[in-house]
């Protein structure tokens, strides 16, 4: 193994660290919602927007964060913002006012936008140097972290621990951790114009970096090769982004609701759709790379986008609790090849320009939350829930028009990999 194959594992495997992280702190705060509803004793008109407040200044955070890295790295956005998110989860803990819970709140969203943005694409970057795909196994990090997390959050309130109690030891150990596994990020391309790569630093065994004509091929047909990013290419993955987490934020907000109401539950077992959820999530994207090796992303994005409709439709038409329970569990499979595969077919368009791409695309991740919950919620109140859950499936279905975007051109990303004798990290 060479040391910049040695580089890229090292730093594959702190990336993943950070996106496990961030997935155990995300899932540390919105399954506690309802404990810090009570602390700061924040009322049921208000509570929806300090929710909203949180994706909405998250986007001004992933568009600060494509500002930031002209003139930073982005594994330095990704650092300092990963750590600023560990802190203002302990502020959001131990406030004492709801001034301070709506400082600890923006700080948290302002941080996570900048986190998101610099962590995918750190992963775009990663996957163009190894040359094949491996950015569904970070996003199974993230999914880890969030099984991970849940579960702690429901002991913190089977003990009726304090929030502070909670959140100032997990954070203890997590924050350590990410500075530590920071030191191995990898930022590929860094280079000025006219200044040689190190030896097959980025370029996986040792390749020349692709030439002028060889990069303009690294975009989709047609796509740009330099500049500025071009909206009208981007604006195909913006929607498959939005609608993606529309899905994603249906079953995350409503499945509970939705087995117990409609199906008839009980309360317990109202709870399970949503952990089986995450679990056929972190399946998916755990194997997610190799089919992608296999049969291309565009085709895994066609099949993701019907196997997620496919559960769309076994929840709106189940009879009963455990046939809805299989409907959320087929979503899962489904929708968690998406969100990955459209931060990499950003990068891939834009080869040139991919952080400033990622981080505009990152911007529809919460466009897709902010609308999907109340689209969801008022369709149900108006006219019924199940036909409710015909919306999402409608909109994740337009992924399929979209999916030419996904097909890879030229040195990397096409239906198949770039050949390699031994797979390293």
């Amino acid at each position: 193994m060479t040391q910049a194959q040695t580089r890229r594992s090292r730093g594959r495997l702190a990336l993943a660290a950070a996106f496990f992280v961030q997935g155990a702190v995300f899932a540390l705060l919105v399954t506690r919602i309802p404990a810090i509803q009570d602390r700061y004793g924040v009322s049921d008109a208000l509570l929806p927007v300090f929710l909203a407040a949180v994706p909405v200044v998250a986007g001004v955070g992933s568009v600060l964060a494509e500002r930031l890295v002209r003139g930073v790295r982005p594994s330095g956005v990704l650092r300092w913002s990963q750590a600023a998110t560990c802190l203002a989860l302990v502020g959001v803990g131990g406030g004492r006012g709801l001034a301070q819970l709506a400082l600890a709140l923006v700080a948290f969203g302002l941080a996570v936008g900048m986190l998101d943005a610099a962590m995918n694409m750190l992963g775009v970057s990663l996957e163009r140097a190894y040359g094949r795909s491996i950015m569904l196994g970070f996003h199974a990090a993230y999914s880890l972290g969030g099984i991970v997390g849940a579960p702690l959050a429901w002991l913190g309130a089977h003990e009726d621990l304090s929030l502070l109690v909670l959140y100032g030891p997990v954070v203890a150990v997590l924050l350590p951790v990410t500075l530590v596994a920071s030191r191995w990020y990898v930022d590929a391309g860094k280079h000025q114009e006219g200044q040689r790569r190190p030896d097959g630093e980025g370029h996986p065994d040792g390749e020349e970096p692709p030439t002028g004509e060889e990069h303009a091929g690294a975009g989709a047909a047609g796509g740009p090769v330099e500049g500025a990013v071009s909206w009208r290419l981007l604006l195909p993955l913006c929607l498959v982004m939005a609608f993606a987490y529309i899905g994603d934020s249906t079953v995350s907000n409503w499945s509970a609701k939705y087995l117990q109401d409609v199906l008839g539950s009980s309360e317990q077992l109202a709870t399970v759709p949503y952990n089986v959820y995450m679990v056929t999530t972190l399946v998916g994207r755990t194997v997610g790379d190799l089919v992608v090796r296999r049969l291309g992303a565009a085709f895994v994005v066609r099949a993701g986008s019907v196997v997620a409709a496919l559960g769309f439709a076994v929840v709106t038409v189940a009879p009963g609790s455990w046939s809805g329970i299989a409907g959320f569990a087929v979503l899962g499979f489904g929708l968690c090849v998406i969100v990955p595969q459209t931060f990499v077919a950003a990068g891939r368009l834009f080869p040139a320009v991919s952080e400033a791409a990622v981080a505009r695309l990152n911007v529809f991740n919460y466009v897709g939350f902010l609308v999907g919950s109340p689209l969801v919620g008022a369709l149900g109140g108006a006219w019924d829930y199940r036909g409710a859950m015909l919306v999402p499936m409608v909109l994740v279905l337009v992924t399929l028009a979209c999916a030419g975007s996904f097909a890879g051109r030229g040195r990397y990303g096409g239906g198949h990999e770039r050949p390699r004798a031994v797979d390293v990290g």
